[in-house]
């Protein structure tokens, strides 16, 4: 019985253990492929940069800054935050300035990317520039982008808009809402 009780024992602390080594495995494994993916990304970055200058320059731009840096105070409730920016490039054309973002991969380039329009309206305001420039190094291409500001009218406009789908939205959950409502009365 003793015996038996030991084995167990031994049984179990081997079995904690293996789970143990298979852990840290896991975690170490992990962090490996992490750090292998930050530097592939890295690289990619880099030389898309590199492509970046050269494509600026083909497209008539004068590349005037790598890795700018601005200090930007913005306010919350009256109270300053100091936040820092660095965009990938900072170039002129016919007397403008613009900032360049370089982005490489296959969604970050498309102003369909959320994260990418917001971080290229931020660096226009921030940097209080004539325009941004989104490079694409791997497709080869230099693109402007305009962020118009909407009118007192646009803005009015886009109210109605929203309030039209929100209406839109709203009419399937009701009807779903009426029948399960019939079929809980007839199941009851």
């Amino acid at each position: 019985m003793r015996d038996h009780a030991a084995m167990i024992a031994i049984g179990v602390c081997v079995g904690i253990a293996a789970a143990l080594l298979l852990v840290w495995l896991r975690s170490t494994w992990r962090r490996h492929a992490r750090s292998r993916t930050a530097r592939t990304r890295a690289a990619r970055a880099l030389a898309g940069e590199s492509a970046a200058e050269h494509l600026l320059h083909a497209a008539g731009y004068v590349v005037t800054a790598r890795q700018a840096r601005r200090a930007w105070t913005l306010r919350l409730d009256d109270q300053p935050h100091d936040v820092e920016l660095r965009c990938d490039l900072l170039a002129e054309a016919d007397g403008r300035t613009y900032v360049a973002e370089v982005k490489t991969g296959a969604a970050a380039p498309k102003l369909e990317t959320a994260a990418t329009r917001r971080q290229l309206l931020e660096y226009q305001v921030a940097y209080g520039v004539d325009g941004v420039l989104l490079v694409d190094a791997e497709a080869g291409a230099v693109r402007r982008v305009d962020f118009p500001l909407a009118s007192g009218a646009a803005s009015a406009e886009l109210d109605v808009i929203d309030a039209e789908n929100a209406k839109r939205a709203t009419i399937p959950w009701i009807a779903l809402a009426a029948l399960a409502g019939y079929a809980l009365g007839r199941w009851l």
